[in-house]
């Protein structure tokens, strides 16, 4: 039972590292419906990320790193 653990453990990790390739199909006309869909959600996950590293930086003591009320954030030497 326990190699089945190990082997379901590295099978996690190895989808973790996966990456994926993408090659463009040219059509005239564009998919302008898949195209934005694709855009919003690289928007989607790049505001994720910059959410969560905010968040890190803040959860951190002694980072330097304030929160105005503007919601844009500036970095204080100590």
């Amino acid at each position: 039972m326990s190699s089945n653990r190990r082997t379901k453990k590295n099978r996690n990790q190895h989808d973790q590292e996966r990456r994926i390739s993408v090659r463009g199909i040219r059509r005239d006309p564009p998919d302008i419906r898949k195209l934005s869909r694709a855009l919003i959600s690289l928007a989607l996950a790049e505001a994720e990320r910059e959410a969560a590293a905010q968040r890190a930086a803040e959860t951190q003591p002694g980072s330097g790193v304030t929160a105005n009320h503007d919601g844009d954030d500036e970095a204080r030497s100590a």
